[in-house]
């Protein structure tokens, strides 16, 4: 019995050594994978820093290009004659002076004719302003007045 039982135990410390290296090659291959997970959310963090980087330089490029287009636009204006200058500047108004005026033709045109196959005036005023028109009078509205409170922080 004393034999069977030293057996066994010669046997458990013989084998323990190799049962150790094979749990310390399993515990350090988890370690290895756990660093390799830190790396990897190290890098995904050190790429995403550099994408952010990359969009803040390009957003300062482009900043930079509407500052020199300004100055450049500025320079020409100084350069030009007062009445070029003047018509330049007004490009954008004149376009949504006859952009109105044209709209407002196009909806006179309709009252007119409503007027003409006998309409009640009150259903063709009525009927004349719809969403869309709504819409378009806001969209004039927002452009010119909420611009002037943007520039009037600048």
């Amino acid at each position: 019995m004393f034999e069977l039982i030293g057996a066994l135990i010669g046997g458990a410390f013989r084998l323990a050594p190799e049962i150790l290296k094979i749990l310390d090659r399993k515990f350090e291959r988890e370690h290895e994978l756990k660093k390799l997970d830190v790396e990897v959310s190290i890098a995904k963090m050190q790429a995403e820093f550099a994408l952010q980087h990359g969009y803040q330089r390009l957003q300062e490029h482009e900043l930079d290009a509407i500052g020199e287009a300004f100055k450049q636009q500025a320079e020409s204006d100084s350069k030009a004659w007062k009445w070029v200058a003047s018509l330049s500047a007004l490009v954008r108004p004149a376009v949504t002076y006859w952009f109105v005026a044209f709209y407002s033709v196009v909806k006179a045109a309709g009252l007119y004719l409503a007027f003409l196959q006998d309409g009640s005036w009150t259903a063709v005023l009525l009927s004349g302003w719809t969403d869309y028109d709504e819409g378009m009078l806001s969209l004039i509205l927002t452009f010119w007045f909420v611009g002037r409170v943007w520039e009037s922080k600048k």
